[in-house]
């Protein structure tokens, strides 16, 4: 099941390209122009002994009003995954051990309605690979105060999902997952704004990963998220600090704390530069264990050696260079590193024996409205 993959996860998420805001899109307004943008990503990790996984991405993403109250938008990603997922410790997990290879095709649509003091959205999306069928649903309230400083957002959506792997460790399971929203947006003053979010999500069925050796992990999880991000721009600098901070609770017991610094600086001939450094530190699941892989397992319980739910921390710092090129045309590149060790976990205790683990993507994308 490649796309569970850390590396493949990392540089879906990151490649979306429905993540940047078309130009004149507007939370309580329809947007005023139609966009298109396409992405191209380039991801590597790997760890100490060789390379890991490698992913090639491409992604398009449209948004198109249909009237002064109407807009549709969508994306379509294709994602090339070949090589070796990570190592648990000291062995390679893959589908039979000499690594993965696999692609992904997913696309969403989404048609949002806006009236006087509220905007009504309704989405579909659709994921497919060699082994692992997705189909979502999400429906989305938005609704704003009279003088338009404060919005508030509620959003609901439901995924199913089928996974059947070749090798026969998974035939025909069911994955099902139900996720809330409710957040709140205020506009301070001219300069300031702040972004809270709280989300729940809670699914059952299969959750193990059929592809790492004697995974069995429980078939109901919850996980409850709050992010809280703040946007403040500085006039006298034409800059704007971003920041934002997500603590995760998990019933996994992967528990973790995200914070994120970004600056973004306009520069002249519109050109613009955005550095930025996150840091993560999670704790590791309640049925991790290792090292080495089996220790600590007793039949009919649940167990881990995924490295993806065992105690570390993480930094990514990146950079994003763009320039607008007038008539509607944008364009920018994106750079970003990933480095994982169990040492830089927040208040030690990061699994010992785990490998560092490291990452980098690149992409390039451009855009048009009109």
């Amino acid at each position: 099941m490649a796309a569970t993959e850390r590396g493949a996860l990392l540089a879906a998420a990151l490649a979306l390209p429905g993540v940047t805001a078309a130009p004149g899109a507007a939370a309580q307004g329809a947007p005023d122009a139609a966009f298109v943008q396409f992405k191209y990503l380039d991801y590597r990790d790997w760890q100490p002994g060789g390379r890991r996984m490698r992913v090639d991405n491409p992604g398009f993403y449209a948004v198109k009003p249909l009237s002064d109250t109407l807009a549709i938008e969508g994306s379509i990603v294709y994602d090339g995954m070949s090589g070796a997922s990570p190592l648990y410790f000291n062995a390679l997990s893959g589908a039979s051990g000499e690594g993965v290879r696999d692609y992904r095709t997913a696309g969403d649509v989404k048609l949002t309605k806006w009236f006087d003091r509220f905007a009504i959205g309704a989405g579909a999306a659709y994921s497919h690979e060699r082994d692992y069928i997705s189909r979502a649903g999400t429906l989305e309230l938005r609704t704003w105060t009279e003088d338009r400083n404060r919005t508030y957002a509620f959003a609901f959506s439901g995924a199913a999902d089928r996974i059947h792997t070749e090798s026969g460790a998974a035939e025909r399971e069911r994955k099902y997952v139900l996720d809330f929203l409710a957040g709140v947006t205020q506009a301070v003053n001219e300069t300031l704004i702040v972004q809270s979010n709280l989300t729940y999500s809670r699914g059952h069925g299969y959750f193990d990963d059929p592809y790492k050796l004697f995974d069995r992990r429980p078939d109901r999880r919850r996980v409850l998220a709050w992010l809280t991000r703040a946007n403040q721009h500085f006039p006298e600098r034409n800059g704007t600090l971003k920041v934002a901070y997500r603590y995760l609770d998990d019933s996994f017991g992967a528990d973790s704390h995200m914070v994120e610094a970004v600056w973004h600086q306009a520069l002249p001939g519109g050109w613009s530069v955005t550095p930025s450094l996150r840091y993560l530190t999670q704790k590791a699941a309640w049925f991790f264990r290792g090292p080495p892989i089996g220790s600590g397992l007793r039949p009919g319980e649940p167990y881990t050696a995924d490295a993806r739910l065992s105690a570390f921390g993480a930094f990514t710092p990146g950079i994003v260079v763009a320039r607008d090129f007038g008539d509607g045309w944008v364009a920018d590149v994106k750079v970003e590193f990933y480095r994982q060790k169990a040492s830089w976990r927040a208040g030690g205790g990061g699994t010992e024996g785990l490998l560092p683990f490291s990452a980098r993507w690149i992409q390039v994308g451009v855009g048009r409205s009109f």
